[in-house]
């Protein structure tokens, strides 16, 4: 275990803490100086505390009239305002972290491991985090107030500092204090610049703190309490002229003339395409509204709400849900609720906010027959872009079948292209036909559109082919996509995807000698695996004849040393480009880790390797 030490280790300022007028006696906050500012909020002789430091507080338990800190709550994970919580988990603290920060606290060792150091461009500061892993007790309810060691809390999402940053609201004494970590240093100020370049170049942290400058301020707080600096008694000040300095920094390093409007997307996010279908202007993957006369709404798509452009497909630490746009939607667009959100597809762009859509606002999560399972078990698939937990999904759609909401029938087709697992959502409203096709293609300014084709996604020849013919078939008015607005879809322009589908098509036979672009023709189920050592597991080999002719197909697994399968060998009779699974019991051994195993393959005379590897992770 990491202590400090030195000559500093154990010397403190004479003032240690500060106590805030106007707050009773049982509320009071009071204010340790460590590494950061550590805030404690007594109940009785107990107490908890926002963020830590190095733990300081214990060593001044008699001064503050605290028996014991029950809670400690986090607002980011760097090291100065955590590197203490060794000693919490010690003393039977119980910790709670930021939902979107957790990894970095309970998994530190094996991301220190797998820090990329070489040729690397990653400015995100994840390196100023714990040395060692810490026990918590859970995450943060965000958007929602908790009881935590006695004391109510809202927990706020305020990225900027970092992405998965929190700041804490308590009404205490008849005023409204905000806990806002390193969001703000003081009027006009922050505590780091560095912090907020999220990635090489960008500025993502810097529209993130505005916006959530923005969305503290519509929680009317009275007094603000940072991480670093004094109290802040002036919030709407300080975050107005905060933000307006951040702002004018930030337009200096954009390329584009065109100022971002950050006010208008917390104000307004949604743009109104028909006077039941909106569009959300802040969002990756965009995300629709459906609209009821009843004041309901059916969403399409729920990813990253107020996305400032930090890079996708990065550690948990940088894929923030947020909610902010639905308030808009009560606000601006009379909905009473949101009954659901509905998903085109699996990625993370797509669904990373809908469990918390469902926990805060009670929505129900639909998805199509080909998606649901992947969103409920992500461990079985080798796809890209899944999301870090499985999604328990409330309503499973058929394809071809009618499904009412409301005065609304809504319609769900196969769509296969961008990925083998994706629907297209077609439904009529305001004289429309609408069809939402998530990324199944692209929108140039030229008007053209780009066939959005990934092969990991599982890309199959003549998946565009298809589409275009469902196109031809609907006659959509109106395309909803995934990246690229909403938008007509013409005679043209029909032709246009008709042609390319099938030229796609026809240059994959050509280019390819087995004309399957997926490029492996065996698989393992699950993919990802965690087992006991020395405790039987079941896998399976899905295995792909990649020939126009029939043929017998052989399946070894390859193994560790010590390790075992029954059978050794599988053998499966295949019809022509037909699929077939061969299933095996693999017992592993030590040590612990997560180790890969492969498949070979030996389709007809042709030895095609060890084609499909699985990880299993040994305890």
């Amino acid at each position: 275990m990491y202590r400090d030490s030195g000559p500093e280790c154990n010397r403190y300022h004479t003032d240690p803490w500060i106590r805030l007028a106007r707050v009773s006696a049982t509320d009071e906050p009071m204010r340790v100086r460590d590494t950061c500012n550590v805030w404690v909020i007594r109940r009785g002789r107990d107490a908890i505390c926002i963020d830590f430091g190095r733990g300081a507080v214990l060593d001044q338990l008699d001064e503050l009239g605290i028996d014991r800190i029950t809670d400690v709550l986090v607002t980011h994970y760097h090291r100065d305002g955590v590197q203490g919580l060794a000693r919490a988990a010690e003393a039977g603290i119980r910790i709670w972290v930021p939902p979107v920060e957790q990894d970095l606290f309970t998994h530190a060792g094996e991301l220190w491991d797998s820090r990329r150091v070489e040729n690397d461009y990653d400015l995100l500061q994840e390196r100023f985090s714990l040395l060692e892993s810490v026990e918590i007790a859970g995450v943060v309810s965000e958007y929602r107030t908790r009881d935590y060691g006695g004391v109510e809390l809202f927990a706020l999402p305020t990225p900027g500092h970092t992405p998965g940053s929190v700041t804490y609201i308590a009404d205490i004494d008849g005023r409204r204090i905000a806990f806002t970590g390193d969001l703000i240093y003081g009027q006009g100020q922050v505590w780091s610049l560095a912090a907020t370049q999220w990635s090489y170049t960008g500025i993502e942290g810097q529209a993130a703190a505005i916006l959530s400058f923005g969305v503290l301020a519509r929680h009317a707080p009275d007094l603000l309490l940072p991480a670093h600096g004094d109290p802040i008694e002036e919030p709407t000040a300080a975050l107005a002229e905060t933000g307006h300095r951040l702002g004018e920094l930030m337009q200096l390093r954009r390329i584009e003339e065109t100022p971002w409007d950050l006010e208008r997307w917390l104000d307004d996010p949604w743009q109104v395409l028909s006077p039941h279908v909106l569009r959300n202007r802040t969002s990756l993957a965009t995300s629709y509204a459906l609209l009821s006369d009843t004041g309901a709404a059916l969403l399409i798509d729920w990813g990253y709400d107020l996305w400032t452009g930090y890079p996708s497909g990065g550690a948990r630490s940088t894929c923030r849900p947020r909610l902010e746009s639905i308030e808009a939607l009560h606000r601006n667009h009379g909905v009473e609720r949101v009954d659901a959100v509905l998903t085109t597809h699996f990625h993370d762009d797509h669904v990373a906010g809908t469990s918390l859509l469902r926990e805060v606002h009670g929505a129900q999560i639909w998805s199509p027959e080909n998606v649901a399972p992947i969103l409920e078990d992500p461990t079985l698939y080798d796809l890209p872009c899944l999301w870090f937990d499985p999604i328990a999904v409330d309503r499973v759609l058929p394809f071809g079948e009618p499904i009412a909401w409301h005065e609304h029938e809504l319609t769900l087709h196969p769509l296969p292209g961008h990925t083998r697992y994706a629907a297209a959502i077609e439904f009529h409203v305001d004289g429309l036909r609408v069809l939402a096709t998530g990324d199944q293609q692209s929108r140039e300014e030229n008007g053209r559109s780009i066939l959005n084709y990934q092969y990991r996604n599982r890309f199959s020849t003549d998946d565009f082919v298809h589409s275009a013919e469902l196109y031809a078939r609907l006659r959509p008015d109106l395309l909803l996509t995934g990246h690229w607005g909403a938008h007509e879809l013409n005679e043209v322009q029909l032709a246009q995807l008709i042609e390319d589908g099938r030229r796609v098509a026809e240059l994959h036979r050509e280019l390819l000698p087995f004309g399957d672009p997926e490029g492996f023709p065996a698989r393992f189920t699950p993919y990802r695996v965690t087992v006991a050592a020395g405790t039987a597991v079941e896998l399976s080999v899905e295995v792909h004849n990649p020939f126009d002719r029939a043929e017998t197909a052989r399946v070894s697994i390859v193994l560790p040393a010590g390790w075992s399968s029954e059978p050794a060998l599988q053998e499966l009779a295949l019809e022509p480009r037909a699929e077939a699974r061969a299933a095996f019991r693999i017992v592993p051994a030590g040590p612990p880790g997560r180790l890969p195993i492969a498949a070979d393959l030996i389709v007809g005379d042709v030895h095609l390797g060890a084609q499909a590897e699985a990880l299993v992770t040994v305890t």
